[in-house]
């Protein structure tokens, strides 16, 4: 199924993919990725690209909150095929890379995968390149001086917990969460705001600490790594994730 692409600024357009968002950002200065979903959800983001009236060889960099795959699989083919450059928060450089690697254990997954909504989403990441183990080797530090640069001037929100060096975003007033802060996952029973479960989480203590810090910013539109898009004061959105935090 084609992803689904929704405009929620003038700036910022949300496309929703089978499992896993990421976001389009343009100006007058071209257009940027935040996150880049899947090995195999490739051909879906060039096509929202083409929505908007571009091609891989006009971004002009990609973001990514944090380096697990369902995040970052594309960009490992823009940054090898066309020189894209890819920016994270220093501290997840070395995962981007694949240094080392920090996501849930394979045994923790086997042991639920009779589930059978586990049972489809291990379906869904085995399909879509989920397993392998390749890194972007060209992967920078997103400096502040870097991001005044680029379109929509980002701004870096530290949101370690998901993964040590978990970054969100600020652009336009959007919020972008990648995985410290989701509103639906293929794994959830439930929708709305909340974390991923546990097992996802590379320290969940951290996790919580994280929301607080979401708590403070001043905005009322949410885009997450997983679910729809979410509308009211962030501190809403954290409170509830927090009350239901695992």
């Amino acid at each position: 199924m084609a992803a689904v692409l929704r405009t929620v600024t003038e700036t910022v357009h949300l496309a929703q993919g089978g499992a896993v968002n990421w976001l389009l950002v343009t100006d007058d200065s071209g257009v940027m990725l935040i996150d880049a979903g899947y090995p195999g959800d490739r051909d879906d983001v060039l096509a929202s690209l083409a929505k908007l009236g571009y091609q891989a060889s006009d971004v002009r960099a990609i973001l990514v909150t944090h380096a697990h795959i369902d995040h970052m699989g594309s960009a490992i083919w823009f940054a090898k095929t066309h020189g894209t450059a890819v920016y994270c928060h220093p501290d997840e450089v070395g995962h981007t890379k694949r240094e080392y690697l920090e996501q849930a254990s394979p045994l923790g997954v086997a042991l639920r995968i009779w589930r059978p909504r586990w049972a489809l989403w291990v379906t869904h990441v085995v399909r879509n390149g989920g397993l392998i183990r390749e890194g972007i080797p060209t992967a920078q530090p997103l400096t502040a001086e870097t991001a005044a640069e680029l379109p929509g001037h980002p701004i870096a929100i530290p949101t370690p917990g998901h993964t040590g060096g978990h970054c969100s975003y600020l652009v336009d007033g959007v919020l972008a969460s990648g995985d410290a802060l989701v509103t639906g996952h293929p794994l959830l029973a439930r929708r709305g705001p909340q974390l991923l479960p546990a097992m996802f989480s590379h320290n969940q203590d951290a996790c919580i600490r994280s929301l607080a810090a979401l708590a403070l910013l001043d905005t009322e539109v949410l885009v997450p790594g997983h679910g729809d898009l979410w509308r009211g004061p962030i501190r809403a959105a954290t409170a509830e994730a927090t009350a239901t935090a695992q």
